[in-house]
């Protein structure tokens, strides 16, 4: 019969990591490890013992493994695991009140305070004898030996020494009442694959990759520059909408509400004549030439980007076969899109609120299901913030049940807790504010939030100094030195970060008036770019991304660490890998315009050194070595040289 629930008697609670009472998943990669704190006690003075238990979820009755928890002090306890494969896991801890161990410490006092302890023996040997009647046979022997050393009792140290020896504390750890454990109810956790911690995102227009002046791109232009593109070093190939684009209130040059003749519209404004969003606009090419561009890419190590954008031109498909997903005003025109004073005529959102949603959300997710088809493994979502959380929450869900290492990426410039629901639903990545943070303060509070609060646990930060519609402050008409430090910044202090090119590598920064907008603006015209110009910034890219693939420090976000400096213009920080012995220190100037210098404080406990040794830090981005000594030490940054230092760890 089982025990009834009040035999139960340890408590466990303030159980961390979970989201949400449980309600969502901790994000963890393959191989990435999981660590679990909680407060875990009893009355009276029994000891106690704790395990964490997880185990995938498969199909059947998958088995628990388990792993022992760790006392720290004042009822805290600590332990991990290590998941290994993609997919859902679930986690718990099981604790009980631990008799063997409590008799063992009673009767160590009781033998130190020279008190009688036959009584105490004569338990033990009981303790063996329960033990006895469950035991396997391989393990009777040993306890049969026990029983009997204490039942003989021939020397009274010598029995209590061999009670008291971790020998016999682990023999008798698996003899313990299974049905008086107390259990933490059920937590989930996602596993998903390296590339949703570690990626480098390449955004290029698909229609400005033409060598002609003039000439709309095509897809086989985009094979020929992709290989530039992984000499860069990137993973991630996003290209913005592939689809038609509508005619219906196209917009003109820099966003004019009325388009001239040849204007090509915005690749947001998705629908025409030749359909939808399963749909390829019919200058880019076919569906032929897209599986060619998709392998090219895959032989390339290159992953091809979606962008998956819910909205309509006004000549999309669905406002004919579907008007009531969309809103209609008391005029009879369709209601598009408005963020005033922003207008845009050219795209309809739509209606989520609609009677038939069942059938627009199955519609929806099949345009993912169509795409992921035809070889396509990462999306990056166009304003999921304005979409319910609802069907994120489903979409993903179904979408990942049969394809657990499609990476969505939410592009979300919004309010926080509304990125970090997005993030609790199921994205892999969220972009963030990063764009607009410029001082010391602000990166290293904006940095402690993303990775030392729950936040960590499942909100994973994707850095992009640019993008389409953003030109920031820290660019706009800013030299060189300014991108050299946007970047360095990026790289190092995400695990994943991007740059829309190839504006960011040529250095172009030209604003539209009173706007953190670029002045002729890609989105609404083609490009004809040099492709093949070697820039001081292409070239720190590719040595980034090379070194961040070298060195398994660079390849998380979560091991940051801030370190002191007396200049405020120079900010400093290191990255660990303990398993890789990878040590990094990053020092980067904040002023793009003049030569910074200062005092920085070297980790040298976290570093493995002492104060009176001299060690060697490598610059991985000039080559230089430097040898130096102490807590305290001397760097000088001058941008129009290069405002970074990457600093690892080398020995004598």
């Amino acid at each position: 019969m089982r025990a009834l629930e009040g035999q139960k008697r340890v408590t466990i609670e303030n159980v961390s990591p979970q989201i949400d009472c449980g309600k969502y998943p901790i994000k963890r990669t393959i191989n990435e490890s999981v660590n679990v704190v909680a407060d875990i006690f009893v009355d009276g003075h029994d000891q106690i013992k704790a395990t964490l238990v997880f185990r995938k979820i498969t199909k059947g009755s998958p088995k628990w493994q388990k792993t022992p928890m760790r006392f720290v002090g004042n009822d805290r306890w600590e332990g991990s695991f290590t998941p290994d494969a993609e997919g859902h896991y679930e986690y718990s801890i099981e604790a009980w009140v631990d008799h063997f161990s409590t008799w063992q410490h009673g009767l160590e006092k009781k033998y130190e305070a020279k008190q009688d302890i036959g009584v105490e023996l004569l338990q033990g040997i009981e303790f063996f004898e329960t033990a006895l009647e469950n035991a396997p046979r391989g393990a009777r022997k040993s306890l049969q030996q026990a029983r009997d050393l204490l039942k003989s009792n021939s020397h009274e140290a010598k029995s209590v020494s061999f009670a008291l020896s971790e020998g016999v504390s682990s023999m008798m750890a698996p003899f313990y009442d299974r049905d008086k454990v107390s259990q933490y109810k059920l937590l989930p956790l996602k596993v998903e694959r390296k590339l949703a911690l570690f990626s480098a995102w390449y955004e290029f227009f698909p229609r400005s990759t033409s060598d002609e002046e003039g000439r709309h791109g095509t897809f086989k232009d985009c094979e020929r520059i992709l290989p530039e593109i992984a000499e860069m070093g990137f993973d991630i190939v996003y290209l913005p909408p592939i689809h038609p684009i509508g005619t219906s209130n196209r917009k003109g040059l820099n966003n004019a509400t009325t388009a001239n003749e040849g204007d090509p519209g915005s690749p947001w404004a998705i629908g025409g004549k030749e359909g939808g969003h399963k749909a390829i606009h019919p200058e880019l090419g076919d569906f032929d030439d897209f599986a060619s561009l998709v392998q090219k890419a895959e032989e390339l190590g290159l992953h091809i980007a979606l962008d998956f954008a819910i909205q309509c031109s006004p000549d999309h498909p669905y406002i004919k076969a579907h008007p009531d997903w969309f809103k209609w005003r008391p005029d009879g025109t369709i209601q598009y899109a408005e963020n005033p004073p922003k207008k845009y005529q050219d795209v309809l959102p739509v209606n989520f609120e609609t009677e038939d949603w069942e059938n627009l959300w199955k519609e929806l997710k099949s345009i993912v299901d169509f795409w992921i088809k035809k070889g396509v493994r990462v999306f990056r979502v166009d304003n999921p913030h304005t979409k319910p959380f609802k069907f994120w929450e489903w979409m993903i869900r179904e979408v990942h049940d049969k394809n657990p290492d499609i990476i969505f990426l939410a592009e979300a410039f919004t309010r926080p807790r509304v990125m970090e629901r997005l993030a609790k639903v199921g994205f892999n990545q969220s972009y963030t504010y990063f764009t607009w943070r410029n001082s010391k303060e602000e990166f290293q509070t904006y940095l402690t939030e993303l990775t030392k609060t729950p936040v960590r646990e499942y909100f994973r930060p994707n850095f992009w100094p640019n993008t389409p519609d953003i030109l920031p402050i820290s660019l706009e008409e800013k030299g060189e030195a300014h991108f050299l430090i946007r970047l360095s910044l990026a790289a190092t202090l995400s695990s994943n970060y991007g740059i829309y090119g190839p504006l960011f590598e040529l250095g172009l920064n030209k604003a539209y008036p009173g706007k953190e907008e670029y002045i002729d603006s890609e989105k609404y015209e083609i490009k004809n770019w040099d492709w093949d110009r070697q820039t001081k910034i292409k070239t720190l890219i590719t040595k980034l991304n090379r070194i961040r693939k070298e060195n398994p420090a660079l390849q998380t976000t979560w091991n940051i660490e801030f370190q002191e400096t007396d200049n405020p213009e120079l900010i400093c920080y290191s990255k660990i890998d303990r398993e890789n012995d990878n040590k990094i220190l990053v020092v980067v100037s904040l002023d793009g315009e003049y030569t910074q210098s200062g005092w920085i404080k070297v980790p040298l406990g976290e570093f493995g050194l002492n104060e009176s040794e001299p060690f060697v830090l490598h610059d991985l981005i000039s080559g230089e070595r430097y040898s130096w000594k102490g807590l305290w030490n001397f760097v000088e940054l001058r941008p129009k040289e290069m405002p970074v230092h990457l600093f690892r760890l080398e020995t004598l």
